[in-house]
């Protein structure tokens, strides 16, 4: 399934697509918005396709008390796509599994990787996609629409013969020293962090460190799109702290976003542009 509006291939032929694969609406933002505005920037077309409409997302009650979540979440996942500049956003019309994956319905989580791969496939070969993004094998923290959105990622590029895999993710290393510093610090106390030592990927399996420092604005504009998922009645949600972090420190903290490529060994130094493999001809083995 599939829905929102396409705009045809135009421009230099040396333009690239990038179709960037995600769970849920606001997981866009938070992982690939600076990478993802930074390709559009440049002219290349940006392709959002979420798994789900987050109708299961955590936030506060009088916003999911009519059961219009969903849609409600959809409708700022087309306003993250135009602060980003994406030029189409695709569904594939599962229903969000939850944090621990038991919701009703016909969840992404517990749906045949073949079939989910199948329609992710088609997208990508009507877009004639050069890179996919997923998640790492991880799903990041952990949740399990984001480890689907692995599984069905990988299956889905090697369907449709897409170059080149990259997996959203983030430097380990990196992200247990700053949650070291806050919690010695004593800030963000009322956030609700999953465990971190097995989460994301540690920085020598990295292959891609990508600066989006002048893309900030339209990654934060993204992020704050995603009002719903600001919003909780008695935890403080992440997107609300990171969203009231100053400016310097947001710049700090979200001025990198990392990726791991499927099948490359990590150059040195790491990669800083996602279509860095297309242009020096190593290709997805």
């Amino acid at each position: 399934m599939s829905v929102g509006t396409s705009q045809p291939h135009t421009g230099h032929p040396r333009r690239h697509t990038v179709v960037s694969f995600h769970a849920h609406p606001d997981d866009e933002a938070l992982l690939t918005g600076g990478t993802l505005a930074k390709a559009a920037a440049a002219g290349h077309r940006v392709v959002l396709v979420t798994a789900t409409s987050g109708g299961a997302g955590l936030t506060a009650d009088r916003l999911r008390r009519d059961g219009e979540l969903g849609r409600r979440r959809l409708d700022e996942l087309a306003d993250a796509a135009k602060a980003i500049g994406a030029a189409s956003v695709e569904q594939l019309g599962y229903d969000d599994s939850g944090m621990d994956g038991s919701a009703p319905g016909d969840t992404f989580s517990r749906a045949d990787v073949a079939t989910a791969a199948a329609r992710l496939a088609a997208i990508l070969q009507r877009e004639s996609a050069d890179v996919l993004t997923v998640y790492d094998a991880n799903g990041g923290y952990g949740h399990p629409d984001h480890i689907q959105v692995h599984r069905v990622g990988v299956r889905a590029a090697e369907l449709a013969g897409t170059a080149i895999v990259l997996e959203a993710s983030v430097d380990r290393d990196l992200l247990l020293r700053a949650v070291q510093l806050m919690r010695v610090g004593r800030l963000g106390r009322r956030l609700d962090l999953p465990s971190l030592e097995l989460a994301y990927t540690p920085r020598a399996q990295l292959t891609h460190r990508i600066d989006v420092r002048r893309h900030l604005r339209a990654k934060r504009a993204a992020m704050l799109a995603h009002a719903s998922q600001a919003t909780a009645d008695d935890t403080d949600r992440t997107i609300a702290f990171f969203l009231r972090l100053p400016y310097p420190v947001f710049r700090l903290a979200f001025g990198t976003e990392w990726f791991l490529q499927r099948h490359l060994d990590p150059p040195t130094p790491l990669a800083d542009d996602i279509f860095a493999s297309l242009k020096d001809g190593v290709m997805r083995t």
